[in-house]
């Protein structure tokens, strides 16, 4: 679980750094230009961190039903060989769509204002903005999108499926709340995730309304990112006694 959650925690960082510096440099200068090959790297770099996300928290979802329906074989299954590979994987497949994304986004010029109605590189915007018909492109970016959220998503569901049919049959409570406890921040992590992901992609009408899509995207961006640590940390039972530990301390050297 560590493992995976200081890859999330990486990959958050990266996630953070390729649209925040860019929007506080607009906001602080009066040039809010961006050129056309560095809104294709950051859309792909958005792109592929983003899928990568939605593979790498169904990862954690099969890590925690391997450690609750078959926790003695959880260090043979879950070895680090295992582990490495897998997360190799999940990155491989969320830049490979990004890829074809992008791809099919870039293929045709661009004309008219040439302005992004948003703080980033997103697709809708960029999409707005080609001069080729992009109907078909928008669809077969909006079938994608869904088969990755939607996959990664059922797979969760599945997981913890297992997960809580393996916790009902815990004769003692404490023992349910304690298995109950360990899932609690991925799944919070889990329904904000896709559900933004799901506002923004997963519609039809993507784009439609650009000041709702920049809201959303604000949350995903920046404020989901502060707050996943919180949540993960504040789960471990270890953290929450060395940050009481500290507050005493801190209380106790200001008295």
């Amino acid at each position: 679980m560590y493992r995976f959650l200081a890859v999330l925690s990486s990959s958050e960082t990266c996630y953070t750094l390729i649209t925040i510096p860019n929007m506080l440099a607009h906001l602080l200068m009066e040039s809010q230009a961006i050129s056309i090959a560095g809104c294709r790297a950051q859309m792909f770099f958005f792109l592929g961190l983003g899928c990568s996300q939605c593979f790498l928290l169904t990862l954690m979802g099969y890590d925690r039903y391997v450690a609750i329906c078959h926790p003695l074989r959880y260090s043979v299954i879950m070895r680090p060989t295992v582990c490495l590979c897998l997360g190799a994987l999940v990155f491989c497949s969320g830049f490979s769509v990004a890829l074809i994304e992008t791809c099919m986004i870039f293929s045709s010029p661009f004309c008219g204002t040439g302005r992004v109605e948003h703080f980033f590189c997103d697709i809708a915007p960029v999409l707005k903005l080609s001069c080729a018909e992009s109907s078909h492109k928008g669809l077969g970016i909006f079938f994608l999108s869904i088969l990755v959220v939607l996959f990664s998503f059922l797979l969760i569901l599945l997981s913890y499926a297992f997960i809580v049919a393996a916790i009902l049959r815990i004769p003692s409570v404490a023992g349910r709340h304690k298995a109950f406890s360990t899932c609690a921040a991925h799944l919070t992590v889990v329904i904000v995730h896709f559900g933004c992901a799901s506002i923004i992609y997963l519609r039809p009408d993507s784009g439609a309304n650009p000041s709702q899509d920049r809201l959303v995207a604000v949350f995903y961006t920046v404020v989901t990112p502060l707050l996943n640590p919180v949540v993960y940390t504040l789960r471990n039972k270890e953290v929450r006694v060395a940050l009481r530990k500290n507050l005493a301390r801190g209380c106790g050297g200001f008295k």
